[in-house]
């Protein structure tokens, strides 16, 4: 008789406990629609991790802001260091690694979001460059140059393994890829099965269907739209999500089966939109991140992050 009595008055506090929190009245701390980086941070690429976890970098030092979705509370999970630069970012959900872009430094960067400590770095090229995004697959993450045209390849064990140094492929843009001055291949994207990349040329607003073995490139054709200033993409099943930085935009793109051709279905803006980069996704939300490039930076300029609500996402 006890025992019922005391599993009836569990019962009877937890559905009280429910009944509050359904008529509790939300809070604007409930998936904020402004998440604020730090003052001077210039962010460009952004990322979720694992749950409702986002993370940042910065062009200043190669920092990794962690921000929580739900309630818009962040640190760093890595120091800044002189000489760093955090672009473009991919996480790989087997490891809890987070491959970073490392810009004009040509390298690209391995952190392990569990710990924040420095996992690998590796030296993608010499030559003039800014590794501007990345992509991990199953099979490798996958770097984009600005100033060449080429990718790279960081080839991955089935659970997430890093590569020796010496591991690491260049592999030559060719087909329809087209080089001209100014910031070409840029965003980057990749298929659930890793079979084919999707690359935007920033400086010809073309997007291409990549072989991530080979590099040769296919155009995918717009009809009479294009995808002018792309920077971050994101794929989900056949439709791209295509920022237009300076344009405050981002392009809603449904793609046919074999990604050989694309119609805009709709364009997301918002007024808090000030030179957008990068972009994640987090349920039915979208969230892009504020480089705010025609703002002269310096330590006290602000910077955050924008929720797109739900209604706008297809």
């Amino acid at each position: 008789m006890r025992k019922a009595t005391v599993l009836l008055t569990t019962l009877a506090v937890m559905i009280l406990a429910l009944l509050a929190l359904s008529h509790r009245p939300a809070t604007a701390q409930a998936f904020p629609e402004i998440i604020p980086l730090p003052d001077g941070f210039q962010p460009e690429g952004i990322v979720r991790g694992y749950g409702p976890i986002l993370y940042a970098g910065s062009l200043v030092d190669g920092s990794i802001y962690e921000a929580n979705l739900v309630t818009g509370a962040g640190e760093l999970l890595v120091q800044g260091q002189e000489g760093q630069v955090a672009v473009g970012l991919s996480f790989d959900r087997r490891s809890g690694y987070l491959f970073v872009a490392g810009g004009p430094t040509g390298a690209a960067t391995v952190y392990d979001t569990a710990t924040g400590e420095l996992v690998a770095q590796y030296q993608l090229t010499e030559e003039p460059s800014f590794i501007n995004d990345v992509i991990v697959t199953r099979q490798a993450a996958y770097f984009t140059n600005s100033m060449q045209p080429e990718f790279y390849r960081v080839p991955l064990g089935p659970a997430g393994q890093l590569p020796a140094a010496g591991d690491v492929e260049t592999v030559p843009l060719s087909g329809d890829f087209q080089q001209v001055d100014g910031f070409n291949a840029n965003g980057i994207e990749a298929t659930r099965n890793g079979r084919h990349l999707i690359i935007v040329n920033s400086a010809l607003g073309i997007l291409y269907k990549v072989d991530p073995a080979t590099g040769v490139a296919e155009a995918i054709d717009l009809g009479a739209d294009d995808a002018s200033n792309g920077d971050g993409l994101l794929l989900r099943g056949r439709t791209l999500y295509v920022v237009q930085n300076f344009q405050n935009q981002v392009a809603v793109i449904k793609l046919d089966w074999n990604l050989t051709s694309g119609e805009r279905i709709d364009t997301i803006t918002h007024e808090a939109f000030d030179i957008p980069t990068t972009i994640a996704g987090f349920g039915p939300a979208l969230y892009v991140v504020n480089a705010r490039f025609s703002t002269t930076p310096t330590p006290d300029t602000e910077y955050n992050i924008v929720r797109v609500p739900a209604a706008h996402v297809r």
